[in-house]
């Protein structure tokens, strides 16, 4: 039996889309015209096989999640499974009444799959882009474990988690981002609107210029004279930096340099260790492997360099290493969440340390948040004053000399 597309009409005018399982394209025509629908196309869903991850991938056009609206999404299917609702009369509830499109339309396929057989677990496998190999492995260990429902609610907790760590580092990068735009303009309208303005009188006094005065002047009456070379190259800049994070060698780099700043380095790790250390406690409470676990925890990894020492220390996991000794070879995670993780080994209570430490890591990241943004203040305050500081001199370093001949 394959699942077939089909777009029918019903009373002869009203376009209806949906799935049906069928043995072939004419078996699906018959199944749709038994629905009471004229169908006027039914065509077979293909599928496609991940190269990456070896798993099965639907070739529909289902639209990735946010994180905003992944959590919205499991919010709803952990409450309704809370209840004891079934999952395909939840999916039908979040596809009616879900406040967005693109959530009711992944919940209508998702549920149209199910209808067709699959399971959970194994539909989401198909749009791997969509959900993530996290979200897809968790779901697939709860489901096979029975515990499905209390999965979604640690599934919830993780991508709250997710969502308030980019919060405090997306909101820690904000200030020193927003003084530095400030910064750049304030420098563009003094460059190009105020030193012409004082050319003719600099050049009255007939003498030779600063060099500051100088060298800002030809840049101001430059800029103003091809202002439409200021949004390209502003552009420009930033199109480097952008392509500079995203081009791997360079982000390997960027990312490698990262962990050499004392305090940067402990934002990087710890905000990276935040969701590793989470996932992994959630997928071994959850009855997943532990070497499994710690390939699904590696996805959340965004520093390379990391990524690639958890990665050996994964090896040496599989070959028989404890998780703690093979972590501390790796000289990149905290002592504290190694004396955590090695005393839940030897206790054999390894899942409530991973809680432990999770919480650990959360108190720290806070920390560690609130140390760079009072550092940052005053580091913004000395960036502006200098450039102040060097507009000023450039505009009275020659009024200056005048006085004193």
């Amino acid at each position: 039996m394959e699942i077939y597309n089909y777009e029918a009409l019903r009373d002869g005018r009203e376009i209806v889309k949906g799935k049906i399982e069928a043995e072939d394209v004419q078996d699906a025509r018959d199944k749709v015209r038994k629905l009471g629908f004229t169908p006027t196309k039914v065509y077979e869903e293909r599928y496609t096989r991940d190269s990456k991850t070896g798993t099965t991938v639907a070739t529909g056009q289902m639209k990735a999640l946010s994180l905003a609206e992944k959590i919205e999404l499991t919010s709803t299917l952990q409450i309704l499974a809370s209840s004891g609702i079934p999952m395909i009369e939840s999916l039908l509830f979040i596809e009616n009444d879900a406040a967005k499109l693109k959530i009711r339309l992944v919940a209508k396929e998702l549920r149209t799959q199910i209808m067709g057989g699959a399971s959970f677990s194994d539909t989401l496998a198909k749009y791997p882009q969509q959900f993530g190999q996290i979200y897809i492995g968790l779901c697939k260990a709860g489901e096979d474990s029975g515990e499905l429902e209390r999965t979604l609610d640690r599934l919830l907790e993780i991508l709250n988690k997710q969502s308030n760590i980019k919060g405090k580092v997306i909101g820690t990068l904000m200030y020193p981002m927003f003084v530095i735009i400030l910064a750049v303009i304030i420098v563009l309208v003094m460059l190009m609107f105020v030193f012409p303005v004082f050319k003719e009188m600099f050049d009255n006094m007939g003498k030779e210029l600063p060099w500051i005065t100088a060298t800002l002047m030809a840049i101001g009456l430059f800029l103003k004279q091809f202002w439409y070379l200021v949004p390209l190259m502003l552009g420009s800049v930033a199109a480097m930096f952008i392509y500079l994070f995203r081009w791997e060698p360079s982000r390997r780099k960027i990312d490698e340099w990262s962990l050499e700043i004392p305090l940067l380095k402990d934002l990087v790790q710890y905000s990276n260790f935040a969701n590793f250390i989470a996932v992994m406690q959630v997928a071994y409470d959850a009855g997943v492997p532990i070497v499994e676990c710690l390939y699904l925890s590696i996805l959340t990894l965004t520093n390379y360099t990391l990524k690639e020492k958890i990665d050996s220390a994964t090896t040496l996991v599989q070959q028989g290493q404890h998780l703690s000794v093979a972590l501390r070879s790796t000289n990149s995670v905290p002592k504290m969440i190694l004396f955590m993780i090695a005393t839940g080994e030897q206790s054999g209570r390894l899942g409530d340390m991973l809680l432990q430490a999770t919480r650990y890591i959360d108190k720290k990241l806070d920390d560690i948040v609130d140390t760079l943004t009072k550092m940052i203040e005053p580091l913004m305050l000395i960036v502006i004053g200098s450039i102040v500081l060097t507009l000023a001199l450039a505009l009275y370093l020659p009024l200056f000399g005048s006085y004193t001949d």
